[in-house]
């Protein structure tokens, strides 16, 4: 079998490239992984391992793309982007690869002509903000940045090639996934995994929402893990739906103190200053409950427990 991660060198790319080498059989019925290209800026944090085969430069250029399906893949990750924050700042660089990168991307697998699966990485972006008092599979899509209204764009692509059977699509609908590297990211929640590293740390840390802020949350193995999920779901399973919001745990930050400090020590609680940012509180700070009974019924999951959620986000530096 060969599989294509794009942006398999970033934080949830590397979990999935691990879980891929480590899968005796990526998808059921299908025959042992093979190959497995990652195209990316870099590969610096890939397993040495004979499978792997990287394509160094951005999706949005042609020549990476065209080295990236040099052999046909069977199966693709589609997790590649510019985040939120950096596309906002930047519209060219967001537009070139969040959008007409994606499209790329989806006509070149049409002309190869052998249906491959495909899991796209969508965001709650698309929602946009305000979000009412209950997120369900009814909620109306409005987003409010370019970053999810190009990924919104990029469903609807997917759902219209598979139609046409040219692709076997699926999309996950992703919440903030922690506990992101502390680097620049450009993304607008990367405060929500900074926190978990400057406790673990013993380092003081300024949050930018108040102690009552309630945000949906996930670790990047669970997120890894429904990722996998999609890609094994039969055809069958997904053709009169393609799309999930994914299963969250619903957290205040204070609960998320709470449980750091019970696992590093009680007196972490005394490192966090609240300092809130209007802009922060209203897009990340004010999730509503979230009804994800349709992704649960599938397959998909959450962390379980804040305690489980602390512990899979911090697994992967160990």
């Amino acid at each position: 079998m060969k599989v294509l991660v794009t942006g398999g060198n970033g934080f949830v790319g590397r979990e999935l490239v691990k879980r891929l080498l480590a899968s005796a059989s990526v998808v059921p019925g299908m025959p042992a992984l093979t190959r497995l290209t990652v195209a990316d800026m870099s590969g610096e944090h890939l397993p040495a391992d004979p499978r792997v085969h990287l394509v160094s430069g951005s999706i949005a250029d042609s020549a990476v793309l065209d080295a990236a399906l040099d052999v046909a893949p069977d199966l693709v990750f589609h997790l590649a982007s510019i985040p939120g924050g950096a596309a906002e700042r930047n519209y060219e660089l967001g537009l070139e690869v969040n959008l007409l990168a994606t499209l790329d991307l989806f006509e070149r697998l049409r002309r190869q002509g052998n249906c491959p699966r495909v899991v796209f990485t969508s965001t709650i972006a698309v929602y946009g903000s305000p979000l009412p008092s209950l997120v369900d599979d009814d909620t109306a899509l409005n987003p409010g940045l370019s970053y999810g209204a190009h990924k919104l764009a990029g469903e609807v692509l997917l759902q219209d090639y598979s139609r046409r059977g040219w692709l076997d699509g699926r999309f996950l609908r992703l919440p903030g996934i922690v506990a992101r590297p502390p680097e620049p990211s450009g993304l607008l929640s990367a405060f929500m995994s900074e926190l978990f590293w400057k406790l673990a740390a013993g380092e003081p840390f300024t949050c930018p929402v108040g102690a009552d802020a309630v945000a949906w949350w996930m670790s990047v193995g669970c997120c890894a893990d429904n990722l996998l999920h999609a890609a094994r779901l039969a055809p069958e399973q997904v053709q009169a739906r393609r799309g999930y919001t994914l299963p969250v745990l619903r957290l205040t930050i204070g609960e998320l103190v709470d449980g750091l400090a019970r696992q590093f020590g009680e007196a972490r609680r005394e490192l966090v200053e609240y300092r809130a940012d209007a802009g922060l509180q209203a897009a990340f700070g004010n999730l509503p409950p979230l009804d994800a009974r349709a992704a649960e019924a599938i397959g998909f999951c959450h962390d379980g427990s804040v305690e489980t959620l602390i512990r899979n986000a911090m697994a992967w530096r160990q």
